[in-house]
């Protein structure tokens, strides 16, 4: 079997694209070269990849299969370049991070312009992410780590625990709620509920709790991040159920009371994930102990 590393790469962005036209686009072929060295590839390996359709390709599952192995060799030949790229400082290379919702809205931001503001050579890809989608990704070497909170249960992934956070309800001045002792997350929902955007880690998190006592979450509005949730809490809209870090922050400009939930997934722990951190290049160490440290001096 012989394949070099330009068919890998093309094969990875027609599957991310999920189209050969814009995988050819990201591998600067044309589409009919493309299509070519798909099938050539296709024939070394004796294995079909790819379902065409009208509507763009989908893998099969022997595509399944490779994309993983895929993303992870072309992974390591980014890691070998950042590595021997200016003798191997750690001042170069491009870094994919998959994260939470917190962890992209609260405090990556600030690590990261921290960190970036001196390494001018070195390039950031940050999304967020739902937290099996974190894991999957980071196994599939599709991010290099993850950033994300609660227990972990997946398997082939080394977890570093960096802080403590918890989950709290906020509420407006006055509200009923104010200073309840002993707070159950299920007592809260007679409220109407401040929520975040369709695909927040927070939001998926608290709808499969509330799926776990045959409720439904009563949302009232739903918007992108604390601040404007905070801002729709103090106006009376609904209560939230926010980390404490932001309630914490926004409560000083904002009139605002926070209570204590009682569920012991309140309190939680904070990690990176990565697949496995001696085989990183410099660059995503090093951001990795600025997370840690980031968080060592904050709290």
């Amino acid at each position: 079997m012989h394949f070099d590393l330009a068919d890998l790469n093309l094969f990875i962005h027609v599957a991310e694209a999920s189209s050969l036209t814009g995988g050819a686009k990201q591998a600067h072929l044309s589409t009919a070269a493309a299509s070519t060295r798909i099938k050539s590839f296709e024939g070394q390996l004796g294995s079909r990849l790819f379902y065409r359709g009208s509507h763009g390709v989908e893998l099969t599952p022997a595509g399944e299969n490779l994309l993983k192995h895929a993303r992870a060799i072309m992974r390591q030949v980014e890691y070998l370049k950042s590595d021997f790229s200016d003798y191997g400082r750690s001042e170069t290379g491009h870094i994919r991070i998959f994260a939470n919702t917190t962890a992209v809205t609260e405090f990556m931001p600030e690590v990261l312009a921290n960190f970036l503001g001196s390494r001018p050579g070195i390039t950031i890809d940050l999304k967020e992410r739902l937290t099996k989608d974190i894991f999957r990704g980071v196994l599939d070497g599709a991010a290099d780590f993850g950033v994300t909170s609660g227990e972990i249960k997946m398997k082939g992934l080394e977890v570093m625990p960096f802080s403590m956070d918890r989950l709290v309800v906020v509420v407006p001045i006055g509200h009923p709620l104010t200073g309840t002792k002993d707070l159950a997350f299920k007592d809260t929902l007679i409220y109407p509920h401040v929520g975040l955007h369709e695909g927040s880690t927070l939001l998926e998190f608290l709808k499969k709790e509330v799926s776990e006592v045959g409720e439904t979450l009563p949302l009232r509005i739903q918007v992108f991040g604390f601040e404007p949730a905070c801002r729709m809490i103090e106006a009376g809209v609904g209560i939230g159920i926010l980390p404490e870090s932001s309630a914490l922050r926004y409560q000083t400009t904002m009139r605002l009371n926070i209570v204590e939930l009682k569920d012991v997934w309140a309190k939680r722990e904070r990690s990176v994930v990565v697949r496995e951190f001696e085989s990183l290049p410099e660059s995503s160490k090093n951001l990795i102990h600025e997370i840690r440290s980031y968080h060592s001096y904050k709290e």
